[in-house]
């Protein structure tokens, strides 16, 4: 599955998904290239608990794979800093994806106002714990996860959507980012 539309819900699941942070897509942020967002998601983790051993580890880690394996390793992790900080990265690392990607950006828009959701039945945080073939995709209340991604993606889709009513692709991330 690449990407599936039903009943005003855009599901997608695996790197072959543009929307996934798994995805090829090269940008660069603060003068780093990343080859991927799962890639900038992990080192901005590594680099927020100063575990610059691992950061540097996990830009020359070539798969996302290698990288999430890596980011699991981070030392002075602090779960309850992560969870305040890591949407911020993550939308951080989107929405540059998605800037510097021009046909993976018309992907995202063209996924309209429907609502975005990470359909891996593996993910309870950043997807909804279920398959989008699982009937219980449909029902929001029997979701067994956040789907943070889906959520950063809307925000990020949006975001776009105003930059290119302002016809202008200066616009500077309010986010604070350790990377």
């Amino acid at each position: 599955m690449v990407m599936v539309t039903t009943q005003g819900m855009t599901c997608f699941f695996e790197a072959s998904s543009p929307l996934s942070n798994w995805h090829p897509a090269r940008f660069t942020c603060r003068g780093i290239e990343f080859g991927n967002a799962e890639q900038f998601m992990m080192y901005c983790k590594a680099k927020l608990f100063n575990d610059h051993k691992t950061a540097e580890k996990i830009l020359r880690a070539t798969t996302p794979r290698e990288q999430k394996a890596l980011g699991r390793q981070v030392r002075n992790f602090d779960e309850r800093l992560w969870s305040e900080k890591c949407e911020g990265y993550v939308r951080t690392g989107c929405l540059e994806k998605f800037r510097q990607n021009p046909a993976l950006a018309k992907v995202l828009l063209d996924t309209g106002a429907t609502e975005l959701v990470e359909a891996s039945p593996y993910d309870k945080i950043w997807g909804v714990g279920l398959s989008a073939n699982d009937p219980r995709i449909q029902d929001r209340s029997q979701w067994r996860g956040q789907n943070r991604l889906g959520k950063v993606l809307m925000q990020v889709r949006e975001t776009l959507v105003q930059e290119i009513g302002k016809h202008t692709s200066e616009l500077q991330s309010p986010y604070d980012l350790v990377c």
